[in-house]
């Protein structure tokens, strides 16, 4: 008899989302449904507002991509008034997102998605010493790997055991059979956890250089930059390239080696050598690095070529054509299901409850519960579509569609990656290629990130220019957008202005496409897929459902917002700057 399990809310994520699979009588997930339980309401705050404000506006859908949320919400408007930003104000965009990606990516592995991979209870196991030889096995330096580092780590593990509880780690499917690193292996990633949360305040400091803050910098606006005294001091520029160097070497002694000993342990893991889900992929070039070159360029790969790719076979990568591009409701909550451009895209809500059903709870014995509506409505994500089909966005299709354009910064380092695990590329086509290919894009941008700054500097010595000026004209209609990769993947904003306000605003945004629900013919969107026929060891401890979805990185709070329609204030908050209690 088929069982439904329900995994809410999914922990370890930015944002609210919740996981539906029905299984088969040998635990098999046979179908499965993402839902995400806030609603939508941004677009419906921007309109009528000025448009050089959407930035500001825009950059508050999430607490933790801020910056990728300023920055499209500044280009959109930018791209609709045909305006060209200087070099030096394109450059210095550049800088601040790399920071923001060597901020997301290691954080993602660590903090988020890590612990899916790492047992930390195991690590208590370690012998330090025999941990610190294995650390040499996957790097030639490894960080933060000494015995004694590894013996005060084991400690602060054992501190927390102590007093009755994991702290951090409390709550998880500790020793559970799917885990496959030695006591030792986990105790060098626990090591790396701690490390990670000292990198967090380096990389945050790197975006604070040039966009005041972080989150929610400041510094940029329609038609360039402002942080114009920081770009004219040497100071301030050196100050950047010694933390760039410090994240870039955290991403090259502990995140690679790290994914490189991940790799050889699961390498024969069943429920991580699957999962690719939707193998159509999309992404978009991003991060400039002088006048004429990206670091990372566009495309578009069907499933057929992917599949092509990955067995040596002729393949094509397609140009992106952003008028297939299409929104629809059909099993979001949504009045209009049509499907829409985000030029004409609609977010009139209309919810509709779960119903009753029999589930399995946390002690694999079946009990009454709340679940979707299979037919109907269950989630606020809309169904992203390219041509009528889903899109995978993210790492994965970054780094494989760049791969396959013959990227040589790419192909570099992945050779070497799959050399050093000994996997072969159609590795990449699942789970484990999925969290190693947000790696590699780290680590690609490590290596490489200095040459956006090398241009900078050389340009500031002939060129000043941070701002191009303009005029709105309050009798013309605009329309424009921003496309580019967020640390999730394909991030687009799309607005229209007429009489001199926002008309209509629409964010189309990485966990859109991979969250989306099913569309109008049943076709899953690339969470769901990606469930499909995944084998549950133990129905209680679905730790196999939270290593898959984790791999996406999801950003629920990107896909869905809230607010009041009426105006009335939902809640308010008094902070003490003092620092003292409240």
């Amino acid at each position: 008899m088929s069982k439904r399990i329900i995994v809410d809310p999914i922990t370890r994520i930015e944002g609210h989302l919740r996981v539906e699979v029905i299984v088969d009588d040998n635990n098999v997930v046979t179908e499965a449904y993402s839902s995400a339980t806030l609603w939508r309401g941004l677009e419906t705050i921007l309109k009528g507002r000025d448009p050089r404000d959407a930035g500001f506006f825009t950059q508050r859908i999430c607490g933790v991509c801020t910056y990728s949320h300023y920055r499209a919400g500044i280009s959109a408007v930018e791209d609709a008034l045909k305006i060209d930003p200087p070099l030096n104000a394109k450059l210095t965009r550049t800088l601040m997102n790399i920071a923001l990606f060597l901020h997301d990516h290691p954080v993602h592995f660590y903090h988020l998605h890590g612990l899916d991979w790492v047992d930390v209870v195991s690590a208590l196991k370690a012998d330090p010493h025999k941990a610190a030889q294995e650390a040499f096995k996957y790097t030639d330096n490894p960080m933060a790997c000494g015995a004694d580092d590894l013996v005060a780590t084991q400690k602060r593990v054992a501190e927390f055991v102590k007093k009755g509880h994991l702290g951090p780690f409390a709550n998880a499917y500790w020793g559970h059979s799917t885990y496959k690193l030695t006591p030792e292996q986990n105790l060098i990633a626990v090591s790396h956890y701690l490390k990670a949360l000292e990198l967090q305040r380096t990389a945050a400091q790197m975006m604070a250089i040039f966009g005041a803050k972080q989150p929610h910098p400041q510094s940029l606006t329609v038609g360039g930059v402002t942080c114009i005294m920081d770009l004219q001091s040497p100071a301030r520029l050196g100050e950047y390239m010694t933390k760039f160097k410090e994240v870039a070497e955290f991403v090259n002694r502990a995140y690679y080696p790290d994914v490189v000993m991940a790799g050889l342990a699961y390498a024969n893991e069943p429920s991580v050598n699957a999962g690719l889900g939707v193998a159509n992929l999309v992404t978009y070039k991003e991060f400039q690095l002088n006048a004429t070159e990206f670091l990372f360029d566009s495309g578009v790969m069907m499933a057929e070529d992917v599949i092509a790719l990955v067995s040596g076979k002729p393949f094509t990568v397609q140009p992106l054509d952003e008028g297939k591009i299409t929104e629809e409701a059909t099993h979001a909550w949504y009045k209009d299901d049509a499907p829409y451009h985000p030029y004409e895209g609609r977010q009139e809500p209309k919810y509709t409850d779960l119903k009753e059903a029999q589930t399995v709870n946390d002690k694999g014995e079946l009990a009454s519960s709340k679940v979707v509506d299979e037919a109907g409505k269950y989630t606020w994500i809309k169904a992203p579509r390219y041509d009528g089909k889903p899109l995978q966005v993210g790492p994965l299709a970054n780094i494989v569609i760049n791969y396959a354009l013959g990227n040589k910064r790419v192909k570099a380092v992945v050779d070497k990656f799959l050399k050093d695990t000994g996997l072969p590329i159609t590795a990449v086509a699942s789970t484990l290629g999925r969290t190693a290919c947000r790696m590699l894009e780290a680590k690609i941008i490590a290596d490489n990130g200095l040459e956006a700054f090398t241009a900078l500097v050389n340009n500031l010595k002939v060129d000043d220019s941070t701002y191009t000026s303009y005029k709105i004209d309050p009798t013309k209609e605009y329309k424009g957008r921003y496309m580019g990769n967020a640390p999730r993947g394909v991030l687009s904003h799309w607005v229209r202005i007429k009489n001199g306000v926002i008309e209509n605003w629409q964010a189309v945004v990485p966990s859109t496409w991979n969250a989306s629900p099913k569309d109008a013919k049943g076709v899953r969107g690339p969470y769901e897929e990606s469930l499909i026929g995944l084998k549950i060891a133990d129905l209680s401890q679905p730790l196999e459902i939270i290593r898959v979805v984790h791999s996406f990185d999801p950003c629920i709070a990107c896909a869905v917002h809230v607010m009041d329609k009426k105006g009335n204030e939902m809640s308010s908050y008094k902070v003490n700057v003092n620092g003292a209690s409240c």
